[in-house]
């Protein structure tokens, strides 16, 4: 890819370059007109100090000697040396003066034949090898015709040499010109160059803004979204650093636990200790993969990740979904002898619009909650309501609820509620799955005791 410079160079060169051919051949052709037009008055001009010298009241012998000094000083003029003739072009200049079909008078370069037969005025003519521009003026009074005529080609010479001329200061002037552009494009493009510069020596691992001042409103533009760009990036990499130091301070004590019953497991020479040992493994197991399933979709929820993708939105309903994911959790509740009840109205309509799984993240993260938390026995119930523009879901439970000074924080990440407790991470998961849906996460008292929580999503987020 060439330079912006030489790009911008050769366009405007270009530009440049076309709009003065053709103002040059519109002058060309333009000059060309008026000469022709300067040298057609020079005839008639001519013609008429003719007329004048001719029709002087002189006696006829006078008359007789001046046009005949007349044709002799334009003979001398026709042959003599170099040094002496007023201009190289002047003897093309030709005249004939014509009483009836004599011919009384010529110049020396004029033929002996008429110019031409054509009325007075102006007329082109061939003659002596030659192409003839001619004026013709009948002298009043008399049966005289005077002739002034000038050769095309010395004419055309002369026109060309003349609009060509006018056209040399372009010529010369574009070099001129290229270079003087090249060094303006170099000035004006010397912020990018100091940009670029700027980029190039930058440390990778900075992600910094950009500051550069002053800067053309152009490069302030780009220096803007390169800024925005790398806040984005740094906000990215916090957000993965932020992800390893919770995985990795998440996952250390699981890990230990597992490697304890991987001992107790091997080293057990009672069977039914190695298999209590065996299930005691299973179950961390399945802790930890809960808890990086947890992590990696908190990873993915987070509202700092500016900039992502959103996933695509799909038509879906509420009822059917919270009682598929019900259905799903309905064997936990079973183990532990806990009622599952789902309350809604089946004639409402339920209809909204979520990311896919969406609404099984929400309904798995607070009914799993309220399973883990109420008392073997107890009774866990999801109630659904419909309004206008929102659909509600609540979940209560009766398990020890929590104290409403500690309720803003149940949905920071890892925090626990208490002994027992889990990740500390799935109220944060839902609350992060409503921000992205432009929905509500509230928290207050149950009617029957323990904790009831309220999740309220827009039909259109």
């Amino acid at each position: 890819m060439s330079s912006i410079r030489r790009r911008t160079l050769g366009l405007v060169l270009l530009v440049f370059g076309v709009s003065m051919l053709a103002i040059g051949l519109v002058s060309y052709r333009y000059a060309s007109h008026e000469i022709e037009e300067l040298y057609d008055a020079s005839l008639a001009q001519n013609a008429r100090l003719l007329e004048g010298l001719i029709q002087a009241p002189l006696p006829e012998g006078q008359r007789q000697a001046l046009l005949a000094s007349l044709e002799s000083a334009l003979l001398r003029a026709e042959q003599s040396d170099k040094r002496l003739a007023g201009h190289r072009y002047e003897s093309r200049l030709a005249f004939q003066l014509w009483e009836d079909d004599r011919l009384v008078l010529r110049s020396a370069s004029a033929p002996p034949e008429p110019f031409t037969d054509a009325p007075p005025g102006y007329a082109n003519s061939r003659q002596a090898g030659h192409d003839w521009r001619v004026y013709i003026l009948d002298l009043p009074e008399s049966s005289r015709r005077v002739m002034v005529a000038e050769r095309d080609d010395v004419r055309g010479e002369l026109t060309r040499a003349v609009a060509l001329r006018t056209l040399l200061p372009d010529l010369i002037g574009l070099p001129l010109l290229a270079l003087l552009l090249w060094w303006a494009t170099g000035r004006g493009l010397r912020p990018l160059s100091r940009l670029a510069a700027a980029i190039h020596r930058r440390d990778p691992h900075n992600l910094q803004p950009l500051v550069m001042h002053p800067l053309p409103r152009e490069l302030d533009t780009i220096v803007g979204a390169l800024n925005r760009l790398l806040e984005r990036i740094r906000h990215l990499r916090v957000r993965e650093k932020r992800f390893i130091a919770d995985a990795a301070h998440e996952l250390r004590t699981p890990l230990a636990v597992l490697d304890l019953h991987a001992q107790n497991a091997l080293a057990a020479e009672d069977p039914a200790d190695r298999h209590e040992a065996l299930q005691e493994l299973r179950g961390g197991v399945a802790r930890a993969t809960r808890l990086v399933s947890q992590l990696l979709t908190l990873a993915r929820l987070e509202p700092e990740a500016v900039g992502q993708e959103s996933a695509p939105r799909i038509e879906g309903n509420l009822l059917v979904e919270v009682r598929e994911a019900l259905a799903e959790l309905s064997p936990l509740a079973i183990e532990r002898g806990l009622s599952l009840d789902l309350v809604a109205d089946e004639s409402n309509n339920w209809q909204l619009t979520t990311e896919p799984g969406a609404i099984g993240t929400i309904v798995q993260n607070l009914v799993g909650n309220a399973l883990r938390y109420s008392p073997d026995g107890g009774r866990v119930t999801v109630t659904l309501e419909a309004k206008e523009a929102q659909l509600w879901l609540c979940v209560d439970d009766q398990g020890p609820g929590i104290p409403e000074g500690q309720r803003g924080r149940v949905t920071e990440r890892f925090h626990r509620a208490g002994p027992g407790a889990g990740a500390g991470l799935g109220l944060s998961i839902v609350e992060c799955l409503l921000f992205r849906h432009g929905g509500t996460l509230g928290l207050e008292e149950a009617p029957k005791g323990g904790l009831r929580i309220v999740a309220m999503l827009p039909r259109r987020p």
